[in-house]
């Protein structure tokens, strides 16, 4: 049986003078609902299970989560795509939650807790009721932005922000988005329209899909191959791909002199080991290819950005495009959706 907890005040915490200091909230019933891999390939592996309360250690807060977002670096993880990078049975999926602060560090400035925020866990750890973060990867949420809104816009919006930055993109200059379905690629169509795009072609996979884009920005819809309109630009200044696999060297043959390929994702696998073949057989056309991770963008800039993406959001200048809604129970039938390429926008899970 799963046991429930709810939020107890358990009195006052004081400073090192004997002041108070802030109040602390405990849960009680002993566990918490999560969801676990325990076998990496299909979402089969995947499994609710009831785990300890957490404790937050040194720089750390716990997040009881009202909304946990499913990305597509969540399902690349559970095929076992990046197994390389050290994931093992039991991981808690997920990277980012949001909710209120229910409990500190011992060095946190107490004045978090009650706070609603958006908190980012890495690489895993979102996918349960009580969620763990640091609290440098912590930002409040204005208000009039829902907590189902918050994770659908706080990794993808900064991915997609310092994305068209990397790739140096300036108004008037074309834009191609591949694998535009997804909450980084409409992110990537809004900002790219916003920045003044001359043109913003999408890749999808449908004539409806395509129309929803084009509501977003999108001028030119492509089919998944960049087949399509026989307007749209021959060549584009700028690509960001969150696609990658076996296709993305025809996708660097798009790019026009001097374009910029930019590989913010990889849900369709790997590309080719000898996929820069294509940059030095176009050597004269200048184009050039890079990756890009929120990782090495300093924490400053990162939390500011979001911070305005999030104010935006709440403006309505920005748009969150939630697919579903869906208890965090029913999490391996996100990722099936995930899987069968049926998801616009992004599944969000909730407790």
């Amino acid at each position: 049986m799963i046991l429930t907890f709810r939020r107890a005040d358990a009195g006052v915490h004081y400073g090192h003078d004997g002041s108070a200091v802030g109040t602390a909230q405990t849960y009680e019933g002993g566990t918490v609902q999560a969801v676990t891999i325990e076998r990496f390939g299909d979402p089969s592996g995947m499994v609710t299970t009831d785990l300890p309360v957490p404790e937050p250690g040194p720089g750390q807060v716990v997040v009881a989560t009202e909304a946990i977002g499913v990305g597509g670096v969540d399902a690349v993880i559970r095929r076992g795509t990046l197994s390389g990078y050290g994931f093992a049975a039991g991981l808690i999926p997920g990277g980012e939650v949001a909710g209120a602060v229910a409990g500190v560090g011992p060095d946190v400035d107490p004045g978090w807790l009650g706070r609603r925020v958006w908190a980012s866990t890495g690489t895993g750890g979102a996918y349960v009721e009580l969620a763990v973060a640091r609290v440098a990867d912590v930002v409040e949420l204005p208000d009039g932005l829902s907590a189902v809104d918050a994770v659908t816009l706080g990794s993808a919006a900064p991915v997609a922000h310092f994305a068209l930055e990397h790739a140096r993109f300036g108004a008037g200059q074309s834009v191609l988005v591949r694998g535009a379905a997804g909450s980084i690629g409409i992110a990537a169509v809004e900002l790219a329209a916003r920045g003044g795009a001359s043109a913003i072609a999408v890749t999808t996979s449908s004539a409806g899909r395509g129309a929803r884009l084009r509501e977003l920005g999108a001028t030119h819809v492509l089919d998944r191959l960049g087949v399509g309109e026989p307007d749209a630009p021959a060549a584009f200044d700028v690509v960001v791909d969150v696609v990658g696999g076996p296709d993305l060297p025809a996708f660097l043959d798009r790019l026009a002199p001097n374009g910029r390929l930019v590989l913010v994702g990889a849900v369709a696998g790997m590309p080719p080991a000898d996929f820069g073949t294509r940059l030095i057989r176009s050597f004269q056309q200048s184009r050039s290819f890079a990756t890009f991770s929120l990782d090495t963008v300093p924490t400053a800039a990162r939390d500011t950005a979001r911070a305005d993406l999030f104010a935006a959001a709440a403006r309505g200048e920005l748009h969150a495009v939630v697919h579903d809604v869906v208890p965090l129970s029913a999490a391996a039938e996100a990722h099936r959706r995930m899987d069968d390429g049926s998801v616009f926008g992004r599944i969000v899970l909730v407790p």
